[in-house]
């Protein structure tokens, strides 16, 4: 089996974030950038359970970014992917994300592909179904276990209210979240064998966004914390009713 899992470069999240140009958009200097956590601790290590337990035979990485984003692929390579491949070019639009990684892997025979739900950033979701579409196979989402037994994939994923258990064939793409797997740190000898192993850039292709960032905008800032004495409860139903309004 060949898994391909999608892994995307996203900014800590203790990081400070400052807009410019008219707040459409973000200030790179400065930022601690991260693997998306749902994308490494997720996607990428239940993939690497399945090379281990001999179920997969190679797991390749795939990120849309510029240069900048090779120390993240490079950790995952780390953590024990076989190769990356970065797609030299930059977007937020979902369906361009989508679209360069299936023009990849369109001709490359993936009978799995993982994602993570979401990315931490802009938290859509919206990559890993319109991958599958791109690619015509079936999508599951949302997955907190994902077992593999020949072309049969059975995956556990949350529903409202509850969860589920599907089944699948071969190929399919899978977004994952907490559950399918343990997170791992990459070990020394892992980040040396990083170095020499391959990591391959290509351009992308001509694909026309679907959507544009008008602006962005800061969180409001936090307000100051009032203190309400245990025996002051009509007190503390007014303030939510009156100030707060969530009553």
């Amino acid at each position: 089996m060949k898994v391909l899992v999608c892994i995307s470069q996203v900014p800590d999240t203790v990081t400070k974030i400052v807009l410019k140009d008219n707040n459409k958009t973000v200030e790179e200097n400065g930022i601690t950038f991260i693997i998306n956590p749902y994308d490494e601790w997720y996607a990428l290590v239940r993939a690497l359970e399945f090379k281990e337990a001999g179920i997969a035979d190679a797991v390749h990485l795939i990120t849309v970014g510029r240069a900048n984003t090779e120390p993240v692929i490079r950790k995952a390579l780390a953590l024990g992917g076989d190769e990356a491949i970065r797609i030299d070019a930059d977007s937020n639009d979902p369906y361009v994300t989508a679209g360069y990684i299936a023009e990849y892997a369109k001709n490359e025979a993936y009978d799995l592909v993982l994602c993570g739900k979401e990315t931490i950033d802009y938290a859509n979701g919206a990559v890993g179904p319109m991958l599958a579409e791109l690619l015509d196979i079936d999508f599951i989402g949302f997955a907190t276990a994902v077992n593999i037994a020949g072309t049969i994939a059975t995956v556990k994923r949350e529903i409202d209210g509850g969860e589920e258990t599907d089944t699948a064939s071969l190929p399919l793409v899978i977004s994952c979240q907490k559950g399918v797997a343990e997170a791992r740190i990459p070990n020394m000898r892992g980040i040396m064998a990083a170095r020499t192993k391959p990591l391959k850039t290509i351009s992308p292709t001509a694909i026309e966004p679907l959507t544009t960032v008008a602006h962005y905008e800061l969180p409001p800032a936090k307000a100051g914390v009032k203190l309400i004495a245990p025996d002051q409860m009509d007190e503390l139903v007014n303030l939510l009713h009156a100030e707060a309004k969530v009553i």
